[in-house]
């Protein structure tokens, strides 16, 4: 039975009070273009469960999947291997279905994992506090600027080229209905140092800048020290935001933190979660102690009950369920628990030394892959220092040569013609991943594909 509480005449009296003649008008933003005139060409209007089962299958048989064919993909979602018990623990019921832990006597469980977690972010990236985890790196992201915004009492965002472009189109779209004003630049690929921008964004800096956001290891694999630039934004009176989507990295590369980073954000999918065809993925904020008050989201912490027994509750969460619209910092109402609870799991599991063996077998064994590419004749290899991840230039065009390799079944890169389309300066650029996953045979077979590939 459906449940409809409204009835017409509800419905005319509601549409009468906001002065819309009908429900069509509360569209009429959408373009027309875009609105639907009828049913979907080629979708059924009704099918047995059997029969959407077998459609659904045939439809995901079209995909080529990370888990059947040699993957090199990256830049912002990374294949790691994950280990069973992670989705083991997560699914127990307890995790499994528990909810906002509103109320503490009943949700120690929930809280200490959410500390947990918030302990294992922050002493991986060198700050003070964390929160109990964002949506994804790119909505922590754009927080990060209206932070930064509320902290310097200033409007303009200098992002860095290279920042990855969809974090940087969803910074444009959240600030289209701030005052915050987001200045980006299109990328080049400088050969040993392809991306970077830091000297740039140094003499960019002025009176009115609020924060610089640069992402470390950048789109392109490079990696930078940003200590020089923090003290920079410092000595402006902006704030540097940090941004790492390639959470491994944590075991390799010097922390935001001790370069002297004010806001950290990234995305923690490459710990305890898979690819997922895009999500549900973490999104990771921490920031220095005194910020804390104007950080978004939620921040667990601990505490002892009236027997002097350790317990936990929910510290802070300024948003607007809890506190006056007018002093909410974000309105972003819950964080991804359970996604955060694998992140935790796979950390404990592999602790701190084994976050560090796997971060150095990840780079080891991306410059064995770099140096086999790079040999290839007309192609060349960008980057000086990388961690998992590298840029090279072909010499042809990469968007059909990456179609080429899929079609023969090896997933070699991502083009930068796709994630910049139309920019003819990256056109022959591609990004390569290399994580423990790959076998010595895969990247047999991807040498062999990039070789058949700039040939033609």
């Amino acid at each position: 039975m459906r449940y409809l509480p409204l009835t017409a005449d509800d419905r005319t009296a509601m549409l009468g009070r906001i002065g819309a003649p009908g429900v069509d008008d509360l569209f009429r933003d959408v373009p027309a273009a875009a609105r639907l005139s009828g049913p979907v060409e080629g979708l059924p209007l009704h099918m047995s469960e059997m029969e959407v089962e077998r459609a659904l299958s045939a439809m995901a048989r079209k995909n080529l999947t990370a888990t059947h064919v040699p993957f090199f993909l990256g830049c912002g979602a990374y294949k790691h291997h994950v280990p069973a018990s992670v989705d083991h623990l997560i699914q127990r019921g307890e995790f499994l279905t528990s909810y906002t832990p509103y109320q503490p006597e009943i949700a120690q469980g929930t809280l200490q994992y959410l500390f947990e977690f918030q302990t294992q972010v922050a002493r991986l990236t060198g700050m003070d506090v964390a929160n109990a985890s964002m949506y994804d790196g790119s909505t922590a992201c754009v927080e990060a600027i209206f932070m930064a915004r509320r902290v310097t009492r200033r409007a303009k965002a200098l992002l860095s080229a290279g920042l990855h472009p969809h974090y940087v189109a969803v910074a444009k779209t959240l600030t289209h209905f701030t005052d915050d004003a987001v200045v980006a630049s299109v990328p080049t690929l400088t050969e040993g140092a392809p991306g970077d921008d830091v000297a740039a964004l140094i003499a960019a800096i002025d009176d009115e800048t609020s924060c610089v956001v640069v992402q470390n290891p950048n789109l392109f694999g490079h990696v930078a020290d940003l200590s020089e630039l923090a003290a920079r934004c410092h000595e402006k009176g902006a704030l540097l935001i940090a941004v790492v989507t390639e959470a491994v990295a944590f075991g390799a590369v010097r922390s935001p933190g001790a370069m002297g980073a004010d806001i950290m954000v990234g995305e923690g999918q490459s710990i305890g979660g898979g690819l997922s065809f895009g999500g549900p993925y973490l999104g990771l904020f921490a920031c220095n102690h005194k910020h804390v008050r104007q950080m978004p989201g939620r921040l667990c912490g601990e505490t002892v009950d009236a027997e002097g027994k350790r317990g936990f509750v929910l510290t802070l969460s300024t948003r607007e369920q809890h506190i006056r619209r007018e002093k909410a910092t974000s309105n972003i109402c819950t964080n991804s628990g359970l996604i955060s609870l694998a992140f935790t799991i796979h950390m404990s599991l592999l602790g701190e030394k084994g976050l560090r063996d796997l971060a150095a077998l990840n780079h080891a064994r991306a410059v064995q892959v770099a140096e086999r590419l790079g040999a290839i004749p007309g192609v060349t290899l960008l980057n000086g220092p990388f961690f998992n991840e590298f840029t090279l230039a072909l010499p042809v065009e990469a968007r059909p040569a990456m179609r080429r390799m899929a079609d023969a079944g090896v997933l070699g890169g991502v083009a930068l013609g796709r994630l910049y389309p139309g920019e003819t300066a990256l056109a022959n650029g591609v990004v390569v991943a290399v994580t423990e996953t790959q076998t010595e045979d895969d990247v047999d077979e991807l040498v062999a594909a990039y070789e058949e590939a700039v040939s033609c």
